[in-house]
């Protein structure tokens, strides 16, 4: 493990992904960073269990690998509010630019920032037009996707963790919504998932699926009338306020698409253990 600077890399990864392991372990040591393992949690390990009523509150039913997705990134939250400093949180599959490490260093002191999200995943998010004075972040008023690649403080961990405990979510979605959340971009983007490095010409050394991906979408079918209601209200309910948080931001904020940059790593299987 490095010790470039005094940010800890925490990285969730799920015991049997050994291959994605390994490319993480790579691109950590290529960027000299400080970092731990977390295992992942799994529907089988989920806690509370999937029949908890905290899983059904989201504004649709969530898979049950969503659900451990989400119990994972909790697990995260509540280590950097132990830990008392910021932390980067890591999905396995993230793909890191070599200038990270630099940006870690700027960003680690700074105040009053709950949240900083390094991703860009095809979609344009709501940023401040003007950029932070002295560090390559904007402020972030909507995002949409992505939760492999962010630095959290414990103010947002505190924050992320009791909006977690009213109602689970996809861990993005969760992240996004969370009232009172201080969230920046970086911009330049200094993260991509796996799946997305062919559509901005980043070369992939991992053939990945997704693990989200292999539980079905759960029916509709056989929920009650009053059920499937209820989340379609939700559902309603949350593109209102995403609404009116674009109006309530106009002419201080702009939807772009961020975009990434690098150099990357060279993360060949070769150079992986």
């Amino acid at each position: 493990m490095g010790n470039f600077n005094m940010i800890t890399a925490l990285i969730i990864n799920l015991a049997h992904a050994t291959d994605r392991m390994a490319f993480m372990r790579v691109q950590m040591e290529a960027l000299n960073l400080l970092w731990e393992r977390i295992e992942a949690v799994t529907p089988d390990t989920l806690t509370p269990p999937k029949a908890d009523p905290v899983w059904h509150r989201w504004q649709r039913p969530l898979r049950v690998t969503e659900m451990a997705l989400c119990a994972s990134h909790i697990v995260a939250w509540r280590q950097i509010l132990d830990r008392g400093v910021p932390c980067l949180v890591l999905e396995d599959d993230a793909v890191l630019a070599t200038t990270l490490p630099h940006f870690l260093n700027d960003v680690a002191g700074l105040q009053g920032i709950d949240h900083i999200t390094l991703e860009t995943r095809g979609r344009k998010k709501l940023v401040a037009r003007i950029p932070h004075a002295r560090v390559a972040i904007r402020r972030l008023y909507q995002d949409r996707t992505g939760s492999a690649a962010m630095v959290i403080w414990p103010s947002g961990a505190k924050k992320l963790l009791t909006y977690a405990s009213q109602g689970a979510a996809p861990s993005d979605a969760l992240i996004s919504a969370c009232p009172g959340l201080i969230s920046y971009q970086a911009d330049p983007a200094l993260a991509v998932q796996l799946d997305q490095c062919s559509a901005y010409g980043i070369s992939n050394a991992v053939q990945t699926i997704s693990f989200i991906d292999m539980a079905q979408k759960p029916s509709l079918k056989h929920l009650s009338f009053v059920d499937r209601l209820w989340y379609r209200v939700r559902r309603v309910m949350a593109q209102i306020r995403m609404g009116m948080r674009m109006i309530a931001r106009v002419g201080v904020a702009t939807r772009r698409h961020v975009m990434p940059t690098g150099p990357w790593p060279d993360v060949s299987r070769d150079k992986r253990p």
